[in-house]
């Protein structure tokens, strides 16, 4: 299987604490994998060097070889806003713009050059179909977004970002703020998006991650203690760490 990213030797520093330590993965196309570990163990700033996110914090540093397939994103002659739009992000709470809910979905692509009305009038329809929004919302789409549920808020998050047409989905505890009903339509839209996008979740759910991913990788202490098929991980852990951390017996 094709992968999408390949991590090499990623060593990762905000000032002089470091936060990664000697990190090597590969990702895999058209699939879900779930970062799973307890709170401050470097999940969040592991999916954030994914697309660079970490650059706009003042004294942190990246060391060793992220490819996004065949271009090291570390480069210094990367483009950083193109990146951005190949590996698209969607937050822990939802963060729709205090705007329209079309002119969410239309911001991104009016930002990359698309001016056509009936072009915009079309990405906004299909991104809104993608995730299951469209139905809910066609009649209303000059309404401000911030009138939206919590869970169609961060809904129309994903849409924005798939109105760029990225390649990557990174996805940061996407329902640690919404409720159940809500949560399972997110889940249910991820398992249906990984057939078109590659998607990387950060998530404290184990149940989730048992749920929605096809790999999972425990991160202790900024180190990466354990990583494979999530069946394998859940059913039988290689490491004891990753197994007292699963059952629930510290994190």
């Amino acid at each position: 299987m094709a992968c999408k990213f390949r991590i090499e030797n990623l060593n990762f520093y905000y000032r002089e604490n470091h936060v990664l330590k000697n990190i090597n993965m590969a990702i895999q196309n058209n699939r879900v994998t779930s970062l799973i570990g307890p709170s401050g163990c470097g999940k969040t700033t592991f999916l954030r060097n994914l697309n660079r996110m970490n650059d706009l914090i003042e004294g942190s540093r990246a060391e060793g070889r992220i490819f996004l397939e065949d271009e090291d994103i570390l480069s210094p002659n990367t483009d950083v806003v193109e990146l951005r739009k190949r590996v698209g992000m969607v937050f822990q709470k939802p963060n729709p713009f205090p705007m329209s809910i079309y002119d969410n979905v239309a911001y991104g692509p009016r930002i990359h050059g698309t001016k056509s009305k009936k072009e915009l009038d079309e990405i906004v329809e299909s991104s809104l179909k993608a995730v299951g929004l469209w139905d809910e919302v066609k009649d209303r789409l000059r309404d401000s977004a911030l009138r939206l549920s919590g869970g169609q808020q961060q809904r129309l998050c994903i849409a924005r970002v798939l109105a760029v047409e990225p390649e990557v989905l990174l996805m940061d505890e996407p329902c640690s703020a919404l409720d159940p009903i809500s949560t399972l339509k997110v889940e249910e839209l991820v398992l249906k998006l990984k057939e078109n996008y590659t998607i990387v979740v950060v998530t404290h759910n184990m149940q989730q991650a048992a749920r929605i991913s096809d790999y999972t990788a425990f991160f202790l202490n900024g180190e990466l203690v354990e990583y494979g098929p999530t069946v394998e991980m859940f059913h039988a852990p290689k490491d004891r760490r990753t197994e007292d951390y699963i059952t629930g017996r510290f994190g």
